[in-house]
């Protein structure tokens, strides 16, 4: 995704939607952005800052409720595998376009539709779908739910 990023990133005001431990917050601050990073997890909130210290702004918000920023504030919007987690995207991407500075960008990022279906119990790759997967973690499983989309409406 970093390749995908506009070519002048300094001096840019760049929103990190769903920044979970801040490795895309430091990659943009790294490059010159003026960031601000959002997580819903109070854990990967502690651990952006923990990561880059007094160089971004880093708040505990959900992206699925109105958020506390002017319109037309940012640049850029980067959302690196998040929206996969929620199921109805009207309100972030209503909220990303009122934020987004006239000819600003987004760049987002969702699970591989394959990975997706691999998972999937209907196997109907036209289809929403909630999937429960599993993930293990110093001997613990984890519940993870999700949401496989198919393309056309990711693109839509």
């Amino acid at each position: 995704m970093i390749n995908q990023l506009p070519s002048d990133k300094s001096n840019k005001k760049v929103l990190d939607a769903g920044c979970a431990a801040g490795w895309y917050t430091s990659q943009l601050v790294k490059l010159g952005s003026d960031v601000t990073a959002t997580d819903i997890s109070p854990n990967m909130v502690e651990a952006t800052k923990r990561r880059i210290g007094d160089n971004a702004e880093v708040l505990c918000l959900d992206i699925e409720n109105k958020l506390p920023f002017e319109d037309e504030s940012f640049d850029l919007i980067v959302s690196s595998l998040v929206l996969h987690y929620i199921k109805d995207w009207s309100k972030p991407f209503s909220e990303f376009r009122r934020m987004l500075k006239p000819n600003g960008k987004l760049l987002f990022s969702v699970h591989h539709l394959f990975m997706d279906i691999k998972l999937s119990k209907n196997d109907d790759s036209f289809s929403n779908e909630l999937i429960i997967d599993q993930w293990e973690r110093e001997g613990k499983l984890i519940v993870v739910p999700f949401y496989r989309r198919p393309l056309h409406e990711i693109m839509n």
